[in-house]
């Protein structure tokens, strides 16, 4: 079993221009290659996970959705960061499936899939509904993003203003001690 950081990615990796799936479109955040190679350099895994309603709703396919990934996944390679997997859910919010954040079906994979330990696990993103994620799954907390995020930072789940505080706020809580 293995830490893992579970990465939103419109508004936390990519600029978010809405139902974003053209490579055209593409914008990595600032900021972003450091941040995550930090991360795994603390010993998480990096896995993104992305409510992606704009296929169920026929707005792209899950083909548009493919190829932008593999763009992200590859850019980042090229900086030196490597994505164990992607996760996402393609469905509509009235559809009520459990792969759709807040639901913890996309987490429940990684931890069948991938071994990871969801109590020594992050989540990473911009909305309430990542915060929520995290707390319905048991992971360690959450970090909201920007000043989008409409939670009060709690002892699970913080806030920052980018990816990059974001990481130093994860590696910082994962270094101290368990409480006893």
């Amino acid at each position: 079993m293995s830490p893992f950081v579970f990465l939103d990615r419109d508004g936390t990796l990519v600029r978010d221009r809405g139902y974003v799936h053209r490579i055209e479109d593409y914008e990595l955040l600032p900021g972003v290659p450091q941040a995550l190679r930090k991360l795994a350099k603390a010993g998480f895994r990096l896995v993104i996970v992305t409510n992606q309603s704009g296929i169920g709703r026929g707005y792209f396919t899950a083909e548009d959705f493919e190829r932008f990934q593999a763009h992200l996944v590859g850019d980042l390679g090229r900086h030196g960061v490597q994505v164990v997997r992607t996760y996402h859910c393609p469905h509509r919010p009235a559809e009520g499936c459990g792969c759709r954040k807040p639901a913890t079906g996309l987490l429940e994979r990684a931890q069948r899939e991938l071994g990871a330990d969801l109590a020594a696990s992050w989540v990473i993103g911009d909305s309430e509904g990542d915060a929520e994620l995290a707390r319905r799954a048991g992971c360690c907390g959450a970090v909201l993003l920007g000043s989008s995020a409409d939670t009060a930072a709690t002892e699970s789940v913080q806030q920052a203003p980018d990816l990059e505080a974001a990481a130093a706020i994860v590696i910082r809580r994962a270094a101290e001690p368990e409480p006893s």
